[in-house]
């Protein structure tokens, strides 16, 4: 190799599915991933968990890869950066450094019945401060109740040797060897118990919940004091850079630096994010699902965000294609679409797990419609993927009502924006250009690395690194105003006529009172 050399950050995508990890370079770009599956256990309808020590092993098995390649080609490793699944939680000791209970995976719903009773109480007060209401999850009311449930976790606290933390706390505090015990701040929004305006645990709630405050981490920037890795661990003593959740990783990698610019990342489910400003937004209408985050946090300074999310758009793909047999796959799906050419009254609501934006429907069920004998499978898939678009418009809708600003550029990623279709349906239903972003792929693991390498001036800024990839090609609107109205006003139609919004006040009172697994409007991912 001649030349200077290359340099690079070791980043580390913990997915709910899989553990990634991969170089980040210098020109902005990534080397080859390696990767890992984790199991996800669901022992009953409500309950999702996985193993922290199979996180663990994984984790350490995929970042020696990583660093055996950068070995290899000659590259500098400055330091570590990590993003992760969000609101997964767990406890552990600090002894034995060992986990005393399953990981507590964002998707659990056990405590969803119980935190209905507390909705009147508290949605107001809870979204005034930590920017969201009850929930149905509470993971710091499930380390509380482990306490007293758990024996070796209970026996662990009065010993003083517990710890408790979302995965980002939980890597940090084993890459470290137990030096730092930590949550970054874009991980303790995704608890529900983060003050949006004092930047940490918001009291009134945490002791309501009953979780003893010695047992909460200390939350830091997202480029904050992280420590060093223990040389015992990976092999090297490296500085951790940077710590994020990954959607909000993403909307660094996409390029969502600015207020008014948002992310689309199509996925299980499809979420959209935008950058509100240095202060939390005001929602100056209410929105059903449109939650306010912290985007990130860096150095002292936070940049909010507001989230919409649709859980079923890539899983509604996957369904129709696995489960009903309409397509062989969802490549054949877009490609089918691509044939059909003129307009469609085939209408899809990807609503297979409920509905939260703009009706907050949990008890939703998706809609087909518009078929007659005429209906080929081209335009069925046309209009599937039209379905798509109308979703992501009533997302984009929703946080620009709520943020009382338009959103100035839309960047998206993830599998379903591979398709051209797709992207041209959303810039004529939104009436504005949509940008598809390069190498979305790997956008959770190149956008922790972004803010790190920023630390270290391996860029000057977040938008040097991601202006170093290649230009994010544009997709324009086509259909007039006139078109793209009625378009929406038959969408809106459609969701009048199939959705009944959620009856908060005929809701149950009473923990168990109803069959079905209750829902929220919240509603957390990875």
């Amino acid at each position: 190799m001649t030349g200077e050399r290359r340099r690079g950050v070791l980043s580390i995508d913990e997915g709910t599915t899989g553990t990634r990890a991969a170089v980040v370079l210098d020109d902005g770009g990534t080397a080859p991933p390696a990767y890992l599956p984790i199991s996800v256990c669901s022992p009953d309808h409500l309950r999702v968990e996985q193993d922290g020590t199979e996180i663990w092993v994984n984790t350490v098995q995929v970042c020696r890869e990583a660093l055996d390649w950068a070995s290899a080609h000659g590259v500098e490793i400055t330091g570590v950066s990590i993003s992760t699944q969000r609101a997964t939680v767990l406890l552990w000791d600090t002894v034995t450094g060992a986990p005393l209970s399953q990981a507590v995976v964002w998707q659990d719903r056990r405590y969803a019945a119980r935190l209905r009773e507390w909705e009147p109480e508290w949605d107001a007060h809870l979204v005034q401060h930590t920017g969201r209401p009850v929930g149905s999850r509470a993971p710091l009311l499930w380390a509380a109740e482990e306490l007293t449930r758990n024996e070796a976790a209970g026996r662990a606290h009065d010993e003083g040797r517990l710890a408790f933390g979302s995965i980002d706390t939980w890597l940090v505090w084993k890459l470290t060897g137990g030096a730092r015990h930590v949550m970054s701040a874009t991980n303790a929004v995704a608890t529900g118990a983060y003050d949006l305006r004092t930047g940490d645990w918001h009291g009134p709630w945490v002791d309501f919940l009953g979780c003893p405050r010695d047992l909460l981490p200390r939350i830091v920037d997202e480029d904050g004091d992280f420590g060093v890795t223990d040389p015992s661990v990976l092999g090297v003593r490296l500085p951790i850079l940077s710590v994020m959740g990954d959607q909000h990783a993403a909307m660094i990698a996409l390029g969502a630096h600015r207020p008014g610019q948002a992310m689309c990342v199509h996925g299980t489910g499809t979420f959209l994010d935008a950058v509100a400003g240095d202060r939390p937004p005001a929602h100056l209408r209410q929105v059903p699902g449109v939650l306010t985050l912290v985007g990130w946090r860096s150095a002292g300074a936070s940049v909010f965000s507001l989230e919409g999310y649709a859980p079923t758009t890539g899983s509604a793909m996957r369904w129709l294609c696995e489960e009903i047999g309409l397509f062989e796959s969802p490549a054949q799906l877009a490609e089918l679409a691509r044939e059909h050419t003129g307009p469609t009254r085939v209408r899809f609501l990807p609503a297979l797990a409920g509905l939260r934006t703009p009706v907050w429907s949990p008890e939703a069920t998706g809609i087909l419609t518009g078929l007659s004998l005429s209906t080929t499978r081209a335009e069925l898939a046309r209009g599937i993927l039209d379905g798509f678009a109308h979703s992501v418009c009533d997302l984009l809708e929703g946080v620009e009502g709520a943020m009382g600003r338009p959103v100035t550029d839309l960047f998206c990623g993830g599998g379903l924006a591979t398709s051209d279709v797709l992207m041209s349906s959303q810039a004529d239903l939104i009436g504005r250009p949509v940008r598809r972003a390069r190498d979305n792929g790997t956008a959770s693991l190149r956008g922790t690395a972004y803010l790190g390498g920023v630390r270290t001036g391996l860029w000057p800024s977040l938008s040097a690194a991601v202006a170093g990839l290649r230009t994010a090609p544009v997709f324009e609107p086509t259909l007039s105003d006139a078109g793209r109205q009625e378009a929406r006003a038959e969408w809106r139609d459609l969701l009048a006529r199939h959705i009944t919004p959620a009856d908060h006040g005929a809701r149950p009172q009473r923990p168990g009172a109803r069959g079905a697994e209750p829902d929220s409007q919240e509603e957390s991912t990875s």
